[in-house]
């Protein structure tokens, strides 16, 4: 069984007296989407400084009430995709299932801080709808487990299904996006690695990180773990006004995430979503910025530019 002790790290262990002297902090903004920091990323935020590029992730703030009408609840039209619940079919070849509404951490500019998690959960009835959905298109050769996170659910669970994924002959490709290895890396757990390693699928897992002081050395064996299951190691960043809005703190990023395994896969543009205006940046700043990272990294440590347009067979490249 897995050990309980990640259950605990993932718990929120912040509160109002973390923030004591930051101004910029808003109690009435947790009414919004709820205030969530997770033990292990907690460790890493210097609450010293009301500028520190973890903080301002996760920091409720006063900037979320402010209103703009290009902001909706649901900017990449998840609604309009959806095919049952939580199956969410926008690309091609590739289906996504909402699998949990939690998460171990809730960062503030989440597009899906609004999703109804309630009643679209791919999880619920033991997966039959997505299940039945997958085998109903044949031309669907890659699952993308979402949230949430995923990796929020027991091993257990995501045994069951991938148990039963695996008899669906035209599934190729599992694929799992989340932040658990970063932000609550206890959540490795030996009967994890364990499925994961025994899967009949090819692997891919997405980890979301955003700047390089998320990656510190004590996540080494996590990652090498994760790799020696024969796993692709990708990660995807969203670009952030005061965060990450410059070519060489990307670069440094770039260079950490190879460090342990990981190749750079999008930066996304900010998917606007309501009470996000203060992360955004730019497209112009956003193409520089891009341009930039073009110059002083490898090929292969540049991430793509990427913008999510609602209604869309694919994500769109930012020239």
């Amino acid at each position: 069984m897995d050990k309980p002790q990640w259950r605990h790290h993932s718990r929120n262990h912040a509160g109002a007296c973390d923030f004591i002297g930051i101004s910029k902090y808003d109690s009435s903004s947790e009414d919004l989407f709820r205030l969530h920091i997770p033990h292990q990323f907690k460790r890493k935020i210097d609450f010293n400084n009301p500028n520190d590029p973890l903080l301002l992730q996760v920091i409720p703030t006063r900037y979320e009430h402010r209103e703009d009408q290009s902001y909706s609840d649901d900017p990449v039209g998840d609604q309009q995709a959806n095919k049952g619940k939580g199956i969410i079919h926008k690309y091609h070849g590739r289906v996504l299932l909402i699998t949990t509404g939690s998460c171990a951490i809730n960062c503030r500019y989440c597009f899906r801080r609004s999703y109804p998690y309630a009643v679209n959960n791919a999880s619920a009835n033991n997966w039959t709808q997505a299940l039945s959905y997958i085998k109903a298109n044949d031309d669907i050769h890659e699952v993308i487990l979402s949230g949430g996170d995923p990796l929020m659910l027991a091993t257990k669970t995501l045994e069951k299904f991938s148990t039963q994924l695996q008899h669906i002959k035209h599934v190729k490709t599992l694929r799992i996006h989340t932040r658990m290895p970063i932000v609550t890396p206890t959540r490795i757990t030996d009967n994890f690695l364990n499925w994961l390693h025994n899967l009949p699928f090819k692997k891919v897992m997405v980890l979301h990180s955003n700047h390089a002081n998320e990656l510190s050395s004590d996540l080494t064996n996590t990652f090498k773990s994760i790799s020696a299951t024969n796993t692709q190691l990708l990660n995807q960043s969203v670009l952030l006004k005061k965060i990450n809005d410059n070519s060489q703190t990307l670069a440094q990023l770039s260079h950490r995430l190879f460090d342990f395994g990981i190749l750079p896969y999008y930066l996304n543009q900010l998917d606007k979503v309501t009470g996000t205006q203060h992360f955004c940046v730019s497209n112009q700043q956003a193409k520089a910025i891009h341009k930039e990272l073009l110059k002083i990294l490898p090929g292969y440590l540049v991430p793509k530019l990427v913008v999510e347009i609602s209604g869309k067979e694919h994500k769109s490249p930012l020239f």
